[in-house]
């Protein structure tokens, strides 16, 4: 199979379904987006699900002979160095490829710390996603990464998330909010609070607080929160329009073809996976139950990081932000 710089390790073994979905996932990546894979994991069961797509060359094949359990919270997985998600980031970090797993948030996050090392002055990686809004992408950033982090950890993916909509997105100059209950200063917890007292010192346009109605609406570019938070905002995002399209269905509307094409803009199958800022390498961590056609997006979204590059187009729509 054609090698090369633009090859994703993809963690065969991870997620909900394995192999039954990321073998698939595999396949596609490189017929339908010319994305090379080389999957890591048990190689007598990757081998058995190749053969029965009737392919055996199309991809590469790396053994490894431990799973980490999507139970897996993260503080054993550095241990478990035969497993696919060790062995698979290790293979990334020494040939310089991105790494794709729908493993275990926790245990993906510790793995790829342990692996690739922060960048300089990185206190915690945090997962962005560029959501589809009004007027070009918003990175939602913690969405899913650190449930519980300090003030000090909001304000640095603030900083993360600016980087990300500038050098990914090509946002001149992005604007980031802080998500809380009112836009209003002084409104949140106490970890809000106390991340809004950092934000205006740092070298990003701070716009102060936004409202959860704010995230799509395109009133700033990159919207920080905690990964508890942000993980619910995501997964409630992607759970509205299913139940637009199923309300519309039950109403008896029958052409929903243009709502099925804005569905279609926040199915993970579209957006693939969460990039995890502040490594010392290019990782995408997709969603536990993620299909075979959203893990194949997860490996176009790496690969086009890998390179500089916002994530290629699906369906004529692609990740762009704003030019401001």
């Amino acid at each position: 199979m054609a090698g090369g710089r633009d090859r994703v390790v993809l963690d065969a073994m991870g997620g909900d379904h394995g192999p039954a979905e990321t073998v698939p996932a595999a396949l596609a990546a490189y017929r339908e987006y010319g994305v090379p894979v080389t999957l890591v994991g048990r190689a007598d069961e990757i081998h058995q699900r190749l053969r029965r797509h009737g392919s055996l060359d199309e991809v590469d094949v790396q053994h490894a002979d431990d799973v980490v359990p999507m139970t897996e919270r993260g503080g054993r997985t550095a241990s478990r160095r035969a497993s696919s998600l060790m062995v698979g980031c290790e293979l990334a970090r020494r040939e310089g490829l991105p790494f794709v797993s729908a493993g275990s948030t926790g245990a993906v996050v510790a793995s790829a710390v342990r692996t690739f090392g922060r960048r300089e002055g990185v206190r915690r990686p945090a997962l962005a996603v560029a959501l589809p809004g009004m007027s070009g992408s918003t990175v939602l950033v913690d969405a899913g990464g650190t449930a519980d982090p300090t003030a000090e950890m909001l304000a640095q993916f603030a900083t993360l998330g600016a980087a990300y909509a500038r050098d990914v997105l090509g946002v001149r100059d992005p604007a980031v909010g802080l998500l809380s209950i009112g836009s209003e200063p002084g409104k949140g917890n106490r970890l809000v609070r106390d991340a809004a007292r950092l934000l205006p010192d740092l070298p990003v346009r701070f716009r102060g607080n936004v409202e959860g109605h704010d995230v799509l609406a395109g009133t700033v570019d990159v919207v920080v929160t905690d990964g508890f938070t942000g993980n619910i905002v995501l997964k409630n995002i992607e759970g509205c329009v299913r139940t637009v399209l199923g309300l519309a269905a039950r109403a008896g509307i029958t052409d929903a073809g243009p709502l099925e094409e804005v569905a279609r803009l926040y199915a993970a199958d579209t957006h693939g996976g969460a990039a995890l800022l502040g490594l010392a390498g290019t990782v995408v961590v997709a969603h536990g139950s993620s299909s075979a056609a959203a893990i194949a997006r997860a490996c176009v979204v790496a690969r086009d990081l890998a390179a500089g590059e916002a994530p290629a187009p699906v369906n004529g729509h692609r990740a762009a932000g704003r030019v401001t």
